[in-house]
């Protein structure tokens, strides 16, 4: 095991509350992705093609709720992987330095992996697979629409991930 509970966080917190706080991260994260994709020309396009894919139904016919649930799990989900990159790279690296009870170098890796994940995930599968409009006429505006949400979710991650672990290893 490395550094951090002995892992991830120096002393801070065991690996299963460190994937804990990862997905509260990541949902906070998908909150904070609201108000910009609310503020851009597509607005929850994304949303609605990634809950259309979900339940395979076309994005126009997916109810805005819906669509928020997927999103937000998604966040969760993606926070999670957070979690499992960041303690594979800590274990992998346990004498690394830490700052904010987090290992630097894993939660960055750990961070820019789940950025890279979310943006090729939906940009390159989930867009394609939902066909339509969206796609045939949009795809460009959307993929930079989502480049741009992921990167707020990064940032959101970036410093929320270790505000909790301080706050929860007090």
């Amino acid at each position: 095991m490395g550094s951090l509970m002995g892992g991830l966080l120096p002393g801070a917190v065991p690996e299963p509350l460190f994937l804990a706080v990862g997905v509260v991260a990541g949902v906070v994260a998908a909150l904070v992705m609201d108000w910009p994709m609310s503020r851009q020309p597509e607005g929850f396009t994304p949303a609605y093609i990634a809950a259309g894919v979900l339940t395979r139904s076309p994005p126009a016919d997916v109810r805005f709720r819906t669509a928020m649930i997927a999103h937000h799990l998604a966040g969760g989900l993606a926070g999670l992987l957070y979690g499992l990159v960041a303690i594979g790279v800590d274990r992998a690296m346990p004498t690394l330095g830490a700052a904010f009870g987090v290992s630097l170098p894993a939660h960055l890796l750990g961070v820019g992996v789940v950025v890279g994940f979310i943006y090729a995930f939906f940009a390159h599968l989930v867009l394609p697979r939902a066909g339509g409009r969206p796609y045939e006429e949009q795809a460009t505006a959307v993929r930079g629409q989502w480049l741009r949400s992921a990167l707020v979710y990064g940032a959101t991650v970036l410093v929320v991930a270790p505000a909790i672990v301080v706050s929860v290893a007090g």
